[in-house]
């Protein structure tokens, strides 16, 4: 049988244009079988891979990138696996299972783990309900980052602020609330992970993790996910977003603070206006997520870090595991071994990736991709649309730009991964020959200040991709 890489979910569909899938369908939820791009269609990237292609040779590999692997741009901590994407077979290994630190490709783990728990359809509902005080109401946070005050959100699809305070107001009949309370209570432990380094929190490339956030928590949601703006205090941020929706005066939006939500007490629409108060615990309103397959989109193809840790939550809550960084971690090593990969080959600290305290090994990586490539999970294969196309999309789209990688152009995707002394590649790509392959390198001692390291890695999966390497 071939190998399927860009099947959706439940859904044979062939993408014909390289890149992610998000921004392409609008806001809507369903996907057409044709898409008009106003433009020529290019051919098929990584498309149904014939299962007859030459596979490469483990000598013909050690040939075309050992001197890569082994010069000096990559630092002297250089760990690889190679594997066929069809067969499982371990062509090239140098350190393969070695524990490395993996940086973003940390979110290949996350997209696995939540897609095969959650599902691809699964969508996080944030609610309002009425509060145990007359003309309270309580926004409750289920953990979407996603979540948009208007329509100017950062991420298309996504639930909004400004519906579901239209919700609220018709459930009240038009009166309008007194006192909003933001009941955040689903996520614990620390907003930081101690493991991330101390620009993170200012830098804008992670935010403080709260069940309740607008936008990844950007004060501009039109903000790029490299370097934007973070508020400290998410949820109490969304909550007084909320709070001005529903018109409430100056004062009692800068009176907005956190609680727990009333018990529910089992009805999901308040009586009609005028027959009565409304009990503490009615829902009053409620908007949805995107698809979780959606979401994993967002977070690979831009490498998105609040997305990510938002996700390894919702695999710690689908295990019964604390909704915290501890707990996202620990789930998502659980569900790699329950998938079958070597369990003592991951040990997590986060879902994104900028902890320094992960470890997870080349040669786990590579499997994972070869178990979405090969089509026996149908629920996991369309976390290859979220995958960065070489010179095409997300944090790809600038690289594989020169003579000595342009041959991976458009034939290769893959998830960065980069913090300061760490480069890491994970993917997969076709070969000359037509056959397709993993491939993960984790570099953990590049040179600091070196511009080298992404060129190698670049010039690594080009070569690969442009050999028959028999």
């Amino acid at each position: 049988m071939p190998v399927l890489v860009l099947a959706l979910a439940a859904v044979s569909l062939v993408i014909v244009r390289p890149g992610p899938i998000a921004g392409w369908w609008g806001s809507g939820d369903r996907s057409p079988a044709i898409i008009e791009l106003g433009e020529p269609t290019p051919p098929p990237v990584l498309a149904n891979v014939p299962d007859n292609a030459p596979m490469p040779t483990p000598a013909g590999i050690r040939a075309a990138i050992d001197a890569l692997v082994t010069g000096s741009a990559l630092g002297s901590e250089v760990n690889v696996s190679v594997l066929d994407a069809l067969t499982g077979e371990s062509l090239y290994v140098r350190g393969g299972d070695v524990p490395t630190v993996p940086a973003s490709t940390t979110k290949l783990a996350t997209a696995v783990t939540v897609l095969a728990t959650r599902g691809p359809a699964y969508r996080i509902t944030t609610r309002v309900v009425a509060g145990a005080e007359p003309g309270e109401v309580v926004i409750i946070g289920a953990g979407d980052p996603t979540l948009a005050v208007n329509g100017t959100g950062s991420y298309p699809g996504a639930g909004r602020l400004d519906r579901l305070a239209e919700q609220v107001k018709q459930a009240l009949g038009g009166t309008v609330p007194t006192k909003v309370t933001v009941d955040s209570s689903l996520y614990s432990g620390p907003t930081y992970e101690p493991g991330w380094d101390a620009d993170i929190p200012t830098g804008g490339y992670g935010a403080a993790m709260t069940a309740l956030m607008t936008d990844g928590a950007r004060l501009d949601p039109k903000k790029s996910t490299k370097g934007a703006a973070r508020t400290p205090v998410p949820d109490l941020a969304a909550g007084k977003s909320f709070a001005k929706l529903l018109g409430l005066p100056a004062a009692q939006v800068k009176a907005v603070s956190r609680g727990t939500a009333p018990p529910a007490n089992g009805s999901t629409a308040p009586p009609t206006a005028g027959t009565g108060p409304i009990e503490p615990g009615t829902e009053l309103g409620r908007v949805q997520s995107p698809p979780i397959i959606r979401m994993v989109d967002f977070m690979l193809t831009d490498s998105d870090n609040v997305v990510a840790e938002a996700l390894a939550r919702q695999v710690a809550l689908s295990r019964g595991q604390p909704a915290s960084f501890v707990g996202g971690a620990a789930a998502m090593d659980v569900v790699l071994a329950e998938l079958g990969l070597p369990a003592d080959q991951s040990d997590l600290a986060d879902g994104s990736g900028l902890s320094r305290s992960n470890r997870v090994t080349p040669e786990l990586l590579s499997r994972l991709l070869v178990m979405v490539a090969n089509g026996q999970h149908p629920e996991l294969t369309g976390l290859v649309n979220g995958l960065p196309v070489a010179g095409w999309s997300g944090t790809l789209d600038d690289r594989f730009g020169v003579a000595a990688s342009r041959m991976g152009a458009g034939v290769v995707r893959a998830k960065t991964g980069t913090l300061s002394g760490v480069h890491a590649f994970s993917g997969l790509l076709t070969t000359a020959d037509g056959r397709l392959l993993a491939f993960t390198v984790l570099a953990n001692k590049v040179p600091v200040g070196s511009d080298q390291a992404q060129p190698i890695l670049d010039r690594l999966a080009a070569t690969l991709a442009a050999c028959g390497c028999r």
